[in-house]
């Protein structure tokens, strides 16, 4: 599933490639894409002529700002954008095709068909169901120390799936979690509200050095994740332990483990994160 550095990078790459075009109108293939309106023949007459203004994201969120209303697109799984020539045959997985007032088009692909697209009024997407519980960008100007702290102390689970809960924090997945979980050694099935004052800062410090450079890096490409100019991202370099079960810790050498915490396959360091940690 595509994470804060993926979309953000998808979100990027369409401002280079369409901000300031008028799309002329839209074709939808599999209606079940669009959650808002129900009506899909009102969506087509809501959109059309609209001119892309700007392309924000909050959290794992698109967010198209048209003339008159926002798109809200939510990847799920495998959804991603292709801008494409008209004449350019159409794929099976291609759902959502939005004509372009150049002549190309921006078309929305998903293998899964999970990915969801909602249009609503200019100036009501912070109230949007979507959009309105979701925490903190993973950012220091955003992300307040204090307040981090205070949430994380009252969570009565475990600091896994406390990282997953958008409420807590908006972007943050399983890739990156358990990336950010290893830099802090903190043992995933540690319960949150357990961590002392030096984890809690440990923790907030892992949080932004990580995310901050998975969005430089383009995001994580694990299977079919590209950006809007179909580029791969390329923080699975950088990767310590998620997908590298029986490989070598690259901190001490130990057998990385696969566990599943918070009902999601994870992976860590056994010595760097110590099970002892979970009888505090």
């Amino acid at each position: 599933m595509p994470e804060l550095p993926e979309v953000e990078s998808v979100r990027t790459g369409l401002e280079k490639l369409i901000k300031g075009l008028k799309i002329k109108q839209v074709t939808v293939l599999w209606d079940r894409i669009i959650a808002e309106p129900s009506d899909i023949r009102l969506f087509k007459e809501k959109i059309k002529n609209q001119r892309i203004e700007s392309i924000g994201r909050r959290g794992k969120f698109l967010l198209f700002f048209l003339t008159d209303y926002v798109m809200i697109s939510h990847l799920r799984m495998e959804g991603k954008y292709r801008i494409e020539s008209n004449d350019v045959p159409i794929s099976k997985h291609t759902h959502v095709i939005f004509e372009l007032e150049d002549g190309r088009e921006l078309r929305y692909l998903d293998v899964r068909k999970f990915g969801r697209i909602s249009l609503i009024p200019r100036d009501t997407e912070l109230a949007h169901a979507s959009i309105a519980k979701l925490g903190p960008e993973p950012v220091r100007e955003t992300l307040v120390l204090e307040t981090f702290k205070n949430q994380l102390l009252k969570r009565k689970k475990t600091i896994k799936a406390t990282l997953l809960d958008q409420t807590v924090i908006a972007g943050i997945g399983n890739i990156y979690a358990d990336e950010i979980l290893f830099e802090a050694k903190i043992h995933p099935a540690r319960m949150a509200n357990t961590l002392i004052e030096r984890e809690l800062i440990t923790l907030y410090e892992a949080i932004l050095l990580v995310m901050g450079k998975a969005v430089k890096a383009g995001g994580t490409t694990i299977r079919t994740y590209q950006n809007a100019f179909g580029e791969t991202g390329s923080y699975q370099s950088f990767l310590n332990v998620y997908g590298k079960k029986g490989q070598s810790c690259p901190r001490c050498g130990t057998t990385i483990e696969k566990t599943k915490v918070a009902q999601r396959g994870t992976h860590y360091c056994p010595n760097c994160q110590s099970e002892s940690q979970l009888i505090r």
